[in-house]
């Protein structure tokens, strides 16, 4: 199979090395504005404009791995349109933009696969698919977010505030130069419509999952769950019950014997719950160049073998996201007590004018909508809920 790869980055190129170590696949073009330092011997593959790509007939596949939603989403539909299969393991574009590709690739007897888009390396995606051929799947949660895990775990065993954690977390490479998409949340937020979508069959929009992040935590957060026997890791959450999902990105607080307690740096633990195969866990890295590249070459296999995935497309149900049904304890940490949060309130601790609180039940809507109020206002505060 010959394909084309757009963009030749970390993922790019991991993608192109797995793929000449796979056999079968011939990569014609790579559309990049520059040749990758150590790929100087492929000169001649690279080009800058699209068409050397959508207009030639040799070219059955294309990976997109450029990053980012605007120009991917051109550049995709314009391969899409020309009757070429893509595969890509961008989150930020399949989450926005699900309905859209996955109808176009409908249109123009195309495949779209993006199995890498949730999960990296781990085959999270394809066994969530798997199940879903002959079992329901209820739930499925997860740590999906590396630096976010790398910083948590390092907080808890060091002692270290967040800024400095994530400042180390910049030097190894684990987190951007501006790591707002994963220390607020959306990088699990996109990856949570992602995973729910694939488990429940349906289309949900990033606009109706509420998503708390990290980075209001403190080393006093971090201690003080310590001292109760707990480990806070952001969790990707989404659930179907009785026709409607909840669905919701949170920090989460775990018995220190629990699995999610023990996912060390920069690795992910993701999980589903079916009704007939219970409880089931994927470890391993959810990012790097080679376990995701790998990923990507498995669904160009895929492809090239006809192998089908009963992918939920375009035009189906779209169910409701309701988190008012779920509720659970929080741990709550703020600076006063005011008459917005003393409600919620069912047990406290003040020190040095801090008050460490634990909630009485309370759902997932209420206790957002405080927690994103309060942001708003200029005085954020923690939460993290409790894992029952």
């Amino acid at each position: 199979m010959k394909i084309a790869i757009m963009g030749f980055g970390t993922v790019g190129s991991g993608a192109y090395d797995v793929a000449m170590d796979a056999g079968g696949i011939e990569v014609k073009k790579i559309l990049d504005l520059q040749i990758r330092k150590g790929y100087e011997h492929i000169a001649d593959k690279f080009t800058r404009e699209l068409s050397d790509i959508t207009k030639d007939p040799e070219i059955e596949l294309v990976v997109e791995a450029m990053g980012g939603i605007d120009t991917p989403k051109k550049f995709v539909m314009e391969c899409l349109k020309a009757g070429k299969h893509v595969v890509t393991p961008n989150k930020n574009l399949i989450s926005a933009c699900y309905e859209e590709l996955m109808q176009t690739a409908a249109d123009n007897g195309a495949e779209l696969r993006f199995t890498a888009a949730a999960g990296g390396g781990i085959p999270w995606l394809y066994n969530l698919l798997r199940t879903r051929r002959c079992d329901t799947v209820r739930e499925v949660r997860g740590i999906v977010n590396g630096t976010c895990n790398f910083i948590l775990d390092a907080m808890h065993d060091s002692g270290a505030d967040f800024d400095e954690m994530l400042a180390e977390a910049k030097s190894l490479g684990y987190a951007e130069a501006n790591p707002a998409a994963d220390i607020e949340g959306t990088d699990t937020l996109r990856k949570t419509v992602i995973s729910a979508n694939f488990a429940f069959g349906t289309i949900i929009k990033e606009e109706d999952v509420p998503c708390y992040g990290i980075d209001t935590i403190s080393a006093a957060d971090v201690a003080y769950l310590k001292e109760k026997g707990l480990v806070c890791r952001l969790m990707m959450n989404a659930r179907s019950e009785n026709g409607a999902i909840s669905a919701y990105v949170e920090p989460t607080a775990f018995p220190v014997t629990s699995l999610e307690a023990n996912v060390k740096t920069n690795n992910n633990l993701i999980t589903l719950v079916g009704e007939s195969v219970g409880t089931q866990s994927f470890f391993g890295q959810g990012a790097g160049k080679l376990p995701t590249g790998e990923s990507v070459v498995q669904d160009i296999i895929d492809i090239r073998e006809g192998i089908s995935m009963n992918i939920p497309s375009a035009g189906q149900d779209e169910l409701s996201v309701d988190n008012g049904s779920a509720v659970h304890r929080y741990y709550i940490r703020h600076n006063r007590m005011c008459e917005h949060i003393e409600p919620f309130i069912d047990t406290f601790e003040e020190r040095d004018g801090i008050y460490y609180c634990l909630s009485k039940p309370v759902s997932v809507a209420d206790m957002h909508a405080l927690a994103q109020h309060r942001k708003e206002k200029g005085k954020p505060m923690f939460i993290a809920g409790l894992a029952e």
